[in-house]
């Protein structure tokens, strides 16, 4: 038996998922009522592929920027250190199949970019590492899979 770890995604099972997914990882409860919903936007099969970094820096910007066009209970954006997908964090918002809506119009964003948002030395702590097209290949594999987004389990 293997001792439950206090981060959320070491006590997934990372051989049993099946990429493309959006999972929902965990709800914390503010003392004042707000809760933090916090989702796994996983965009490769882990410990098989993995988003060069050029690509998923570039995405990360797109959508961190074009995500809260859609809606303003975003609270943060950010890539997984194993380069499989990201973090997508909520305030107040319950509604699942509204999340899969958001993420595929801000995908959908991303293939029409013509530049990466901040991607300049002034905003960007590594503006050399970036793709455009990049960015585009990996919206477009994650849409081609928008259908099975909510299947997150091998069957």
């Amino acid at each position: 038996m293997t001792k439950k770890m206090n981060v959320e995604s070491f006590n997934l099972d990372h051989t049993k998922v099946k990429a493309p997914y959006i999972r929902l990882a965990g709800i914390k409860k503010g003392k004042y009522g707000d809760e933090i919903y916090k989702y796994d936007v996983r965009f490769c099969q882990p410990n098989q592929e993995h988003m060069e970094m050029a690509a998923l820096h570039s995405l990360e910007h797109l959508i961190a920027e074009n995500i809260r066009y859609y809606t303003d209970q975003v609270v943060d954006f950010s890539p997984m250190g194993c380069q499989t997908g990201f973090y997508l964090t909520m305030i107040n918002h319950t509604n699942y199949d509204e999340i899969l809506e958001i993420v595929e119009k801000t995908l959908e964003d991303v293939l029409k970019a013509e530049q990466v948002p901040a991607s300049n030395e002034t905003q960007c702590g590594w503006a050399a590492s970036h793709s455009l097209e990049g960015a585009k290949e990996q919206a477009r594999k994650m849409l081609a899979h928008k259908d099975e987004w909510h299947q997150i389990f091998a069957e």
